[in-house]
């Protein structure tokens, strides 16, 4: 039996555990382990498991993680989302659908030091979507809104996703960071356009708002002061070159920090935001440790050059090799986290893409965007859940009822994207 073929049921073999309820990082270890034990010899595949993970581990290069993670669940435990929604609100006070409006600019700032899509959506819907729900807003327009929201936490760096891509694909963080900058304003502004136009043709979806006068509009700027400056400091920083991603993080977290304690965040909720970001490290470093082991089966089983083979036999386009991965993308999304998602199949698709003539760093973008669909398509939905467990008295299908137009948003986006690569490429 071949190696390619040994490759493929191995593949097979690890998405039926995925879909028995294995955890992915096992599936990834278990299955790497395995098919490369038996196309090279099962002691160097012990080999690989004994050191592996202390390898992946010990790389400097995935020290961000942590401090990312730490820099949004500070800013989540501090309740810094709570002045961020009321100083968005105060913006589009008098607007009809103004609160859906600020709903999701606050998102967007949320997620510039967030990162993490889930966060974004939990910490900014125990804010806004009791005070939507209590002004008279439909549950379909206030719940879709603060899931499609929190997906902007994906795009808008820092990123979580894009350092992850990164790092697996031996891109600059930088690069990523900035290549992210214009594509999730876009997202954001074609949220606001989407909420418009919904409000627009179907004013029962919600109410206006107390008009704000033109002084109370500024005195609520000072609500964003914190996160633009976090923001400037991170970006500004790699952009400029002044300090790593690295460094940037460890700052960011840093200032984060500073603002929480300013802002009166007590001993409790410090160890708690430390315990929690412990946790999602090691969430996360364990499916990395799982993609790595996995990679190395890959290596062997030359998966990638048999499938790079199959598809130029083919003879199909760049852009309908393009379309045949998105396609994967979006029905595994539907089905699994997005982060082990990206670490699962970046490394077999990736040289598809290359060989296909895209630019590494625009098919990461165009990747994240892709993948961002699937937090809030069904099956799975993580931010979907997410609305579900703050509001467990709307039905899950009004949810999706509510998400459907952000999903066309999207859609659109990603349209926009592959149209003009100058909206990722153009400030890199």
């Amino acid at each position: 039996m071949s190696a390619p073929v040994i490759g493929l049921l191995c593949v097979a073999v690890m998405l039926v555990m995925i879909a028995l309820r294995c955890p992915i990082a096992l599936a990834m270890a278990g299955a790497g382990v395995i098919g490369f034990g038996t196309i090279v010899a099962f002691e160097p595949a012990v080999a690989i498991l004994e050191a592996g993970p202390f390898e992946t581990l010990s790389n400097y290069s995935f020290s961000p993680i942590p401090m990312f993670l730490l820099l949004g669940v500070l800013a989540s435990k501090a309740n810094m989302s709570s002045e961020l929604f009321n100083a968005a609100r105060s913006l589009f006070g008098g607007w009809r659908g103004g609160m859906a409006l600020a709903a999701v600019s606050a998102c967007g700032t949320f997620s510039a030091i967030s990162g993490s899509s889930v966060a974004t959506a939990a910490s900014m819907s125990r804010v806004a979507l009791p005070e939507m729900r209590r002004h008279g807003y439909a549950d379909s327009l206030a719940t879709g809104t603060l899931a499609a929201g929190g997906t902007l936490g994906i795009m808008i760096p820092p990123s979580i996703a894009l350092l992850l891509y990164a790092l697996i694909t031996e891109q600059s963080v930088g690069d990523m960071f900035i290549a992210g900058l214009i594509p999730g304003i876009l997202g954001l502004v074609l949220y606001c356009i989407t909420i418009a136009l919904l409000v627009h043709y179907r004013p029962d979806l919600a109410q206006p708002g107390e008009p704000t006068s033109l002084k109370q509009k500024i005195v609520g700027l000072r609500g964003f002061l914190p996160f633009m400056f976090i923001f400037a400091v991170i970006i500004g920083g790699i952009y400029s070159g002044l300090f790593t991603p690295t460094e940037a993080a460890a700052i960011g977290a840093f200032a984060t920090l500073v603002v929480a304690l300013f802002r009166g965040m007590g001993w409790r909720d410090l160890i708690d935001a430390v315990e929690e970001t412990l946790a999602l490290s090691a969430m996360i470093f364990f499916m990395i440790v799982g993609a790595e082991i996995f990679g190395y089966f890959l290596s062997v089983s030359r998966i990638s050059f048999y499938l790079t083979d199959l598809v130029g036999g083919l003879g199909l386009s760049p852009y309908a090799v393009l379309f045949c991965v998105l396609l994967l993308f979006i029905l595994l999304g539907c089905v699994m986290d997005s982060l082990a998602m990206l670490l699962l199949t970046v490394p077999v698709v990736l040289p598809l893409v290359l060989e296909a003539g895209f630019d590494p760093v625009w098919f990461g973008i165009v990747a994240v965007i892709t993948v961002e669909l699937g937090l809030i398509t069904p099956p799975v939905g993580m931010n979907v859940f997410v609305i579900k467990s703050v509001a467990p008295d709307v039905g899950i299908g009004q949810i999706f009822k509510g998400v459907f137009p952000f999903v066309l948003s999207d859609i659109v986006r990603l349209a926009l994207l592959i149209l003009f690569p100058v909206l990722a490429l153009g400030l890199v």
